[in-house]
């Protein structure tokens, strides 16, 4: 009866912007499941922080925290989670404000030190013990009740708000640009990663990466758009139709993405150590390949404008 009654408290406790973002039924899977994973406490704990969305996958979560030390460099993504570990990944990700040691440190004895400080952690727990699901909700809502983390987290959200009414706008100077030089079969679109240019139906000869006049041409024209961005860094990225083996297919998308990427590098549109290229063969398509329309669709090079 006691964990039952603690578990409907937690959902009166946590705030309901959690509720928009994570779906009903994992918020439940988390409150039924006895040991969480690493990857399972990362992909909750960087949702919770707005560093996450709920479209990221755990596994994904797990590395953006890996990768910037938010948790120990000895774990992998299934193994089940301690609890200072789990407190190095809550400090880190609301960026809690700790003491000097932590601050030099970064390390998760101290981490658990001061959520136990901030009263986060209450009571007498061992630091090295696993954590369930329904500890880390708990654990992860004292966070998010406490003044100064809804003041940074509402500080976050109107920055990123800021900057990307910034990106939409600068998107909508470069398709009027686009427009305005009649490119064909360009489109451009602001995205999570930044601004992307799309050149559909890229006309390269069959099984070729050698670029015909005609898409020179475009290229050129993009050129002179992300010429006129200081320090811009863009990623290219090449897609084809789904005919052909998946090795065959990454291989000419990324050739195929080269050829756009070394052109613009050549007309100096951008630095060559600000310029990422990748292939994904016919893994992304964005229309149907059973039609004719549809694979000329997915025949296309995407240059995205990078955010800083």
């Amino acid at each position: 009866m006691r964990m039952k009654v603690f578990s409907t408290c937690l959902f009166l406790l946590i705030p309901v912007f959690i509720f928009a973002q994570s779906p009903a039924a994992e918020f439940e899977n988390l409150l039924n499941t006895d040991v969480v994973s690493y990857a399972q406490a990362s992909r909750f704990v960087l949702e919770a922080a707005d560093i996450m969305s709920s479209s990221d996958a755990a596994n994904e979560a797990f590395q953006y925290a890996f990768n910037r030390g938010w948790l120990p460099k000895n774990v992998n993504a299934e193994d089940k989670a301690q609890l200072n570990h789990i407190a190095l990944l809550l400090v880190n990700s609301f960026d809690v404000k700790g003491g000097l040691l932590f601050s030099i440190t970064n390390n998760s004895r101290y981490a658990y030190r001061e959520l136990k400080y901030i009263n986060v952690i209450q009571g007498r727990v061992d630091s090295a013990m696993p954590v369930s699901g329904e500890r880390l909700i708990f654990y992860t809502n004292r966070l998010l009740v406490r003044p100064d983390v809804i003041t940074r987290l509402e500080e976050k959200r109107l920055a990123q708000e800021a900057a990307r009414a910034r990106l939409e706008a600068l998107a909508a100077e470069i398709a009027e640009v686009i427009a305005r030089q009649a490119i064909a079969d360009t489109t451009v679109q602001a995205t999570d990663e930044g601004i992307m240019i799309t050149l559909s139906d890229i006309q390269f000869q069959a099984d070729s990466a050698v670029l015909p006049e005609v898409e020179m041409k475009k290229i050129e024209e993009i050129a002179g758009v992300l010429s006129s961005i200081p320090g811009i860094k863009i990623l290219v990225t090449g897609h084809t139709t789904n005919i052909g083996t998946e090795d065959y297919l990454q291989e000419l998308s990324y050739a195929r993405a080269k050829s756009v990427a070394d052109y613009l590098i050549l007309l100096g549109a951008c630095e060559e150590p600000n310029v990422t290229i990748a292939g994904y063969g016919g893994s992304r398509p964005i229309a149907d390949n059973a039609t004719p329309q549809g694979m000329a669709a997915n025949r296309r090079v995407e240059i995205t404008i990078l955010e800083n």
